[in-house]
């Protein structure tokens, strides 16, 4: 159950193709090999209110949460982690060319006894191996 949720900055429409974000995010996902194809949801959700730093307009931000079932050992977690950051950091390396841009990352692992899941993807999937 890999959910990653990118919360930014409506100053970054026209700067970052947020469809090819979330295709670089799953592919890092997967690259991992810790995730199963038929649970990774990647998401972009546009910020239209914010107040970020010294408030200049040109100041953007993207906040990811990483959102992982239970199960995971913290070398694994971390390497997820790590393997998102990374993509992420390189695919918007020209953000990071201005003193204005700031990216984070938080990895959470969900309470199995506080998550209800259905999910008729897997089935599917899982038939095609």
């Amino acid at each position: 159950m890999p959910h990653l949720s990118m919360e930014y900055s409506a100053n970054l429409d026209g700067l970052v193709d947020f469809q090819v974000l979330a295709r670089v995010v799953q592919e890092s996902i997967l690259s991992t090999g810790l995730f199963e194809l038929g649970a990774v949801r990647v998401r972009a959700l546009r910020s239209e209110a914010y107040a970020i730093a010294d408030l200049l307009p040109e100041n953007a931000f993207i906040d990811m949460s990483f959102r992982i079932g239970h199960g995971r050992s913290a070398a694994e977690k971390k390497q997820a982690g790590e393997a998102i950051f990374a993509a992420v950091r390189t695919h918007l390396a020209k953000l990071f060319e201005t003193p204005h841009f700031m990216l984070s990352l938080e990895v959470r692992e969900i309470d199995p006894a506080l998550s209800w899941k259905m999910n008729a993807i897997h089935p599917r999937i899982r038939g095609q191996k």
